[in-house]
């Protein structure tokens, strides 16, 4: 999954792609109306690659979270994040049962949903492909020596 390029506005619901750079500003597009418009310095920026949910042991980031709920979900949508919160907290549950609840609120789960949701319906939310190791070629060392010993 990559979410490289998407980033969470403070104040502007959903999540922006981030088109361009000017001087002073950028120029974002929402991924929910396709609408672009400049963000500045003033505005609060996250990118979600440095968003991290907090567990008991340690911060986990965003896009492992992700991971493994699209894992869990099959890579499709997930629940609502209007649910009730007390639905959403047992849902993290079974796919991340340490999180810390004192320090993970409710408004934080409904974001948590509203963004999955939205990077499902924009097709971010993909499997990666993994990648096969490559027959390692046989060192050329071993034909220079074998050259050299012949003459």
């Amino acid at each position: 999954m990559d979410i490289k390029g998407i980033i969470a506005i403070s104040g502007k619901p959903g999540l922006f792609k981030v088109a361009a750079q000017g001087r002073n500003n950028i120029i974002v597009q929402s991924l929910d109306t396709g609408k672009k418009f400049p963000a500045f310095a003033s505005d609060k920026i996250s990118a979600l690659e440095d968003i991290c949910i907090y567990t008991y042991e340690e911060d986990v980031p965003l896009v492992e979270v992700y991971t493994k709920l699209a894992e869990k979900e099959g890579y499709k949508k997930s629940i609502s994040h209007k649910e009730a919160p007390v639905k959403l907290r047992e849902h993290i549950q079974t796919y991340l049962p340490d999180y810390d609840e004192d320090r993970v609120y409710d408004q934080d789960l409904k974001k948590l949903y509203q963004w999955y949701n939205l990077l499902c319906d924009n097709g971010l939310v993909v499997k990666e492909k993994e990648e096969k190791p490559k027959a390692k070629a046989k060192p050329k060392a071993k034909a220079k020596k074998a050259a050299e010993e012949e003459e």
